[in-house]
């Protein structure tokens, strides 16, 4: 189904942040008359309205968010959740990518997530590359009004190294190197991890996804 012309969509960027929801929009950075919600206001909607809606109030990974959103509003609702998945962890952090970040006042200090995966690493004795295997996994997913939900999902396959390379990007970026390159996403400038033409990030995949089917072209 594809966003019909002069519709707008809410885009929900932390569901579990502001209390206070609403719609705002701006134009989608690609050509066609769509247009998208780019970000979360505080003014409008909030999260108990929402919650009487349906007698019910999901926790922020849930896609029930999306969907009392989609309800309450009437529009689309666009929603992003990505981590970091390490095969010799698990599959950890995944979900709680964020979380391996927060510190006991808080605040989130990705030094400390990455010193805490590499720690993990080293107890699983995964000290060689192959051994060190991961991805970074990006899942758009698009609520409609009428209750269902479209997903897109995004990864870029990678080796986990140690020390840390690079000062760019967010995050974990500083030791993950994607597959087929020789330098982390740390040390490569935005154009080149998030560029239209051959994407290398996990999130430029899923937008692009989400680009080609859901987005009118001009």
């Amino acid at each position: 189904m594809n966003l019909p012309e002069h519709m707008t969509a809410v885009c929900i960027a932390e569901p579990g942040g502001p209390e206070v929801l609403t719609p705002c929009t701006s134009p989608v950075p690609q050509p066609g008359p769509a247009e998208v919600l780019i970000r979360v206001a505080a003014a409008g909607i909030n999260g108990p309205d929402l919650a009487q809606r349906r007698g019910l109030y999901a926790p922020p990974k849930d896609v029930t968010w999306q969907l009392l959103v989609a309800d309450a509003t009437g529009l689309p609702a666009l929603a992003d959740d990505s981590g970091l998945e390490v095969d010799a962890l698990g599959g950890a952090p995944g979900v709680y990518t964020a979380d391996w970040a927060t510190l006991a006042d808080g605040s989130r200090d990705f030094m400390h997530a990455m010193k805490l995966t590499e720690e993990k690493l080293q107890a699983a004795g995964a000290t060689e590359p192959d051994e060190r295997g991961g991805r970074f996994v990006s899942v758009l997913c698009l609520a409609w009004p009428d209750g269902h939900a479209e997903y897109f999902r995004g990864e870029a396959e990678g080796t986990l190294i140690w020390p840390p390379r690079g000062e760019k990007g967010f995050g974990y970026d500083p030791v993950f190197l994607p597959e087929g390159q020789d330098r982390t996403f740390g040390e490569m400038e935005p154009a080149e991890k998030h560029g239209l033409d051959a994407p290398l990030s996990h999130r430029a995949r899923s937008f692009a996804l989400f680009s080609d089917a859901m987005l009118e072209k001009a």
